[in-house]
């Protein structure tokens, strides 16, 4: 097989969580320029309905669902939809994230739940129905968590304490080592992409007050940009990962490998 046909999607449904924004819709955009059906869902239908009209204009086929997976019972219809509109799902990445910022013994425990709830339980439960209805009994698939280098390293440096979300990560790396080995035989690769710090709407806030640092601290002296993600989710979602399960990729210009 040609190295073009190993990374052509052509034919295959992806859903991307957290898809309307940032790193979401770059891997959504990814996923499309390779031919797939893309579903892209996220909580607000007119953020939605702005990167449906920036994939479609990029010819890609795109299908918007708008729930809160922090929610579990938008999870069947979710996957209902899509499997409906655009065949069962092939490619799930699992990119829906939030953070919660201050120091540990001030954390509220509500806080902490919140992010656990979306970080770590919405994605098994949605990785669990995705792969019972379309990956198992059909034994294909690819599943890519989106950790974060945080839940390698701990944390940046005189950074912002996050200590749920650096944990959340850090779980869902484990997630992924734990369902790599059970799946690995059902021709279901499982694996998880770590970023550095890429400029987005949830990080805005370090930015202003660490950003320079920040920078300073990956050896490229760089932040992600609008392509960084692409090569790792067109790696890791094509036939060219078929040898590659429950492994974390970094994708943070260097950090963890100070």
């Amino acid at each position: 097989m040609s190295l073009k046909q190993l990374f052509d999607l052509t034919g295959r449904t992806a859903l991307v969580t957290g898809g309307s924004r940032g790193l979401g819709l770059q891997m959504a955009e990814a996923l499309g320029e390779l031919g797939a059906r893309v579903a892209i869902t996220a909580r607000k239908q007119h953020e939605l309905d702005e990167a449906a009209a920036h994939l479609q204009a990029l010819g890609v086929e795109v299908l918007t669902v708008a729930c809160d997976l922090a929610d579990l019972a938008t999870i069947t219809p979710l996957v209902d939809e899509v499997i409906a509109k655009l065949g069962p799902i092939d490619i799930l990445v699992n990119n829906a994230g939030t953070s919660w910022g201050g120091a540990t013994v001030e954390h509220s425990l509500d806080g902490w739940h919140k992010v656990m709830a979306l970080n770590l339980t919405s994605i098994f439960a949605l990785t669990q129905e995705v792969g019972k209805r379309c990956m198992v009994p059909r034994r294909s698939g690819k599943v890519i968590n989106i950790a974060s280098i945080q839940g390698l390293t701990g944390g940046y440096p005189d950074g912002m304490p996050t200590l749920a979300y650096n944990t959340s990560k850090g779980g869902l790396v484990n997630f992924t080592r734990t369902l790599a080995n059970e799946w690995a035989t059902l021709g279901i690769n499982v694996n998880a992409i770590a970023p550095g710090f890429f400029p987005t709407k949830m990080t805005k806030v370090v930015m202003q007050e660490v950003g320079q640092q920040t920078i300073d601290l990956a050896p490229m002296k760089r932040l992600g940009g609008p392509e960084d993600l692409k090569g790792a989710t067109a790696l890791l979602a094509s036939d060219a990962c078929a040898f590659i399960t429950g492994q974390t990729l970094a994708v943070d210009g260097g950090v963890t490998a100070i």
